[in-house]
């Protein structure tokens, strides 16, 4: 019905009838209601754009990053890789008949690859007066010929030609080697340094070969000499391990393909690992791809915290704005334009934040290729990525959107008069039913493109239940909290009894205070204890239980004098022999591994070939898991135990049959058993041990490990290499001291995540103590009408949040390393080492921020004044 307003002027109709039915309507109205909002500045959404800006920042500069770097491994594909197509071969050199179907298709460069030591010379002790021991060094020794490199340059010091500096002058050949050997073995260029029978003249220093990185992991620095010269080495013996590469120029290399699946077809049973310009560098690749995992899951964990800030602070800015909420509601608006007009103000500083976070990570890989050069070997490539652009902004819309949801829902929910009197008495009004469909949908969105952007869907999937996990704790333990401290009474102390009060009083921020800080920490905690298991395992627990020193290319003529040798030698112990040779898994149960689904936690098992060996009696301190050992006298059918791992995840049992190829001929073999194999404690093991009988007759060499105190380190491997030349020793702390070193580089990486995470929580708590300052501003004023002193208020608070911080301080470290198992030893497949310091200084950095941050709000809240709020000015 309408009135007048005299003759002609009918009475306007109440706005929500006006725009029943007209959306369209609602979101012109909501739209100028939140641009004169706007003009009046960013005053309450600063914490919301930091939180967002860190969190896509991260997810955008790892994407970044990983893409630029994979692009730079492609675009220097062909010098990475050294050939359009590298083809690789262990214990054995390709046969004739291969070597001229290479010939009629492209330019072929053999270059010939193993671990041998370096010996200096003797050198005069000037103080003593006497010769010092010669200086050993296992070296990677690569020999080269003519052709190599086929595609990039060597850069060498002198800046001579490569086949100037390796070839044969007054009898000596020569060698480039790293620069690092010269100082490790004390000798300069122009100096004998003696590898195998060879004396080899030093020429040069190696600055840069060019195809490093596609040979991955290395024990010792390069020692590149000219394929001529490694026979008169003495190193090349039948069973030795000698890597074998044929590099291709192809004719023709956009028929890459072509030749490949021509390859594979002419030569099924060659046995060789193909590489081309596609995968340049495998390991590398999947190197990056899995810190690329961890560490966006990461950056993900850093935004999901900064998602609880997010909440926070709309929260917050919509509390500062009950009196224009509340008398928009008394002029009827409709809660729909409410919750419209609010919705495009936070989605417009969405888009802001965003955009920062977008413009930060588009950054990172100019940053990363100036920083870093080729120090990998090769350039990551600058530019702009825009998948993962797109992707670290579909993560901060459905994070900003599902964060900002529940307190624009309420906020159009609750009705004028509650609001009018929220400060003192909150309305928890429930959301409409499609509020919470809505944000059922964004979460499992969020969890969706978590799980399917994922290169490893099952750590995902594990991140994602442990995030929903982790809410749902922290969630319980603030209600549990909050009703315990009801029960706990009266205490006589006011500050406590003040305190206690706080926990539990309508509008008490405890809730969010220990969502706020108990995210943040668990992320702080699960990545501190997964690096410091890291390089716990590495620096500390590996070293001690590892033997000193694998001895690798012992020839079968040698085995007893080797084994008198160093068995009989003071201060070793535990010496362990076996004969080793090479082969692969061609079939499971009839079918290649082509056409099977393998598993991702064992596909190394089928990349290429593996370590094979044989034994009469069980291996020590075997644990079977399924099946028997062979008696010592067996003389029947082949027989292999098998890695339990790779058994239990591809189904197999004792009595399924494996063909495995060896040296180009294939076998079928049985299970016999299933073993439990301890990778971490550095003993020598292998995938597949066989009965005897098959691999005896075969060419193969022996690898042996001892365990020595440290002060005849030295003198027994100058012992055993000078009495035979072609066995190469290798420092297992050494390696292990690499690895600490490969380990220390991804920490500088996850400690940069862990920065943001640490600010995402900080800031989150620093919204939560935001959303809840108009509150302790009333709060402080009427204890000090009351006449409280401000010591008294300020212990009370402090007390208070004290107590949240210790509270959350416990879940988080509890949550957190959970977590830390979880991935350690569900996804890494690896060992848990707890590490109490860690949860400890967690605790204590929980407990000083939330009381810090708590001191702060509370000064803030007592220097207000008392009339103008008593007089609602």
């Amino acid at each position: 019905m309408t009135g007048s307003l005299g003759k002609g002027h009918p009475l306007p109709r109440h706005p929500s009838q006006s725009l029943k039915g007209r959306p369209a309507r609602t979101w012109s109205m909501a739209w100028q209601l939140a641009r004169r909002e706007l003009r009046g500045g960013l005053k309450g959404f600063r914490i919301f754009l930091a939180c967002l800006v860190l969190g896509v920042a991260a997810i955008a500069a790892v994407g970044s990053v990983s893409q630029s770097m994979l692009a730079g491994l492609q675009e220097d594909g062909q010098a990475i890789l050294g050939g359009d197509m590298n083809l690789r071969l262990v214990h054995k050199e390709a046969t004739t008949e291969q070597l001229d179907w290479f010939e009629t298709r492209a330019a072929v460069s053999k270059i010939s690859e193993m671990r041998a030591m370096a010996l200096g010379p003797e050198s005069q002790d000037e103080t003593a007066g006497e010769a010092s021991p010669v200086r050993r060094v296992l070296v990677e020794l690569k020999a080269v010929d003519q052709l190599y490199p086929l595609y990039g340059a060597a850069r060498l010091a002198p800046n001579i030609p490569l086949d100037q500096a390796l070839a044969e002058q007054d009898g000596h050949w020569g060698a480039v080697v790293d620069k690092g050997l010269l100082r490790r073995l004390n000798v300069a260029i122009g100096d004998l340094v003696r590898v195998g029978e060879a004396d080899y003249r030093i020429a040069a220093t190696l600055e840069w070969e060019p195809d490093k990185a596609s040979r991955g992991f290395t024990l010792g620095p390069t020692f590149m000499v000219a394929a001529a010269s490694l026979a008169g080495t003495g190193l090349v013996q039948p069973g030795s391990l000698i890597r074998y590469h044929y590099r291709l120029a192809l004719n023709e290399p956009e028929a890459l393909d072509q030749v490949r699946a021509d390859l594979v077809e002419a030569f099924p049973d060659a046995g060789w690992r193909i590489n081309d310009t596609h995968n340049a560098a495998p390991r590398v690749t999947r190197f990056i791809d899995r810190l690329t995992l961890f560490l966006t899951l990461v950056g993900l964990g850093s935004l999901l915290v900064g998602g609880v800030g997010i909440g926070n602070a709309v929260r917050a800015y919509l509390d500062g704005k009950v009196a224009t909420i509340a008398t928009l509601k008394c002029l009827g608006a409709p809660g729909i334009l409410i919750f419209k007009a609010y919705l495009i103000q936070i989605l417009l500083l969405a888009a802001v934040g965003i955009v920062i976070g977008l413009g930060l990570g588009a950054t990172s890989p100019y940053l990363v290729a100036y920083l870093l050069g080729n120090a990998f070997g090769w350039e990551a490539s600058g530019g702009l990525y825009p998948g993962a652009l797109a992707l670290a902004a579909l993560f901060g819309v459905l994070t900003a959107f599902t964060f900002s949801l529940w307190p624009l829902a309420r906020a159009q929910a609750i009705a004028p008069a509650s609001l009018f009197r929220d400060i003192i008495s909150p309305n928890r009004a429930r959301p409409k039913s499609w509020v919470i469909f809505a944000l059922v949908a964004c979460c499992a969105a969020l969890a969706g493109l978590a799980i399917g952007t994922a290169s490893n869907p099952k750590m995902a999937s594990y991140f994602v239940i442990g995030a929903a996990g982790a809410f749902l704790l922290f969630r319980l333990t603030a209600q549990g909290l909050i009703a315990l401290a009801r029960r706990l009474g009266r205490p006589r102390q006011p500050a406590l009894r003040l305190a206690i009060t706080n926990l539990y009083r309508p509008g008490a921020p405890t809730g969010s205070v220990i969502m706020s800080l108990g995210l943040g920490l668990t992320l702080l905690v699960t990545i501190a204890l997964i690096e410091g298991n890291l390089t716990q395992q590495v620096r500390q627990s590996l070293p001690e239980e590892a033997p000193g020193f694998y001895f690798i290319d012992i020839q079968p003529d040698q085995v007893a004098a080797f084994d008198q040798l160093v068995g009989n030698f003071d201060g070793t112990r535990d010496l362990t022999r076996v004969p080793m040779l090479r082969g692969r898994i061609s079939a499971v149960e009839g079918t290649p591994p082509t056409q099977m689904t393998i598993p991702p936690e064992i596909e190394w098992v089928f990349r290429g070939d593996r370590g094979l060996t044989w034994s009469r009696e069980p291996i020590p301190d075997a644990e079977l898991l399924a099946g028997e050992w062979w008696p010592e006298d067996y003389n029947g059918e082949p027989l292999v135990s098998l890695d339990a791992q790779v058994g239990e995840l591809l189904g197999l049992q004792p009595g399924d049959r494996l063909t495995i190829n060896i040296l180009g001929r294939e076998f079928e073999v049985t299970i016999a058993n299933l073993r439990v194999i301890d990778w971490s404690a550095l003993s020598i093991n292998f995938v597949m041990v066989f009965s005897p009988g098959l691999l005896e007759s075969a060419p193969q060499s022996h690898i042996a490990s001892v365990k020595t105190d440290p002060d005849i380190e030295d003198a027994l491997e100058a012992a055993v290499t000078d009495q035979f030349l072609n066995v190469s020793a290798i420092r297992v702390k050494e390696a292990l001291g690499q690895v600490a070193e490969l380990i220390g580089h991804i920490a500088v990486a996850v400690r940069g995540i862990a920065t943001l995470a640490i600010l995402a929580g900080g800031l989150v708590l620093a919204g939560a103590v935001a959303a809840e300052h108009h509150r302790r501003i009333y709060d402080a004023v009427v204890f000090k009408v009351l006449g409280a002193t401000r010591g008294r208020i300020t212990r009370a608070f402090l007390l208070e949040y004290g107590i949240l911080g210790l509270i959350t301080a416990a879940i988080a470290g509890v949550i957190g390393t959970l977590a830390a198992y979880l991935v350690l030893t569900e996804v890494m497949d690896m060992p848990f080492i707890f590490l109490p310091a860690v949860v400890v200084l967690t605790a204590l950095l929980a407990s000083f921020l939330t009381i810090l941050l708590g001191y702060l709000g509370t000064l803030r809240a007592l220097s207000h004044k008392a009339a103008p709020l008593l007089r609602n000015e």
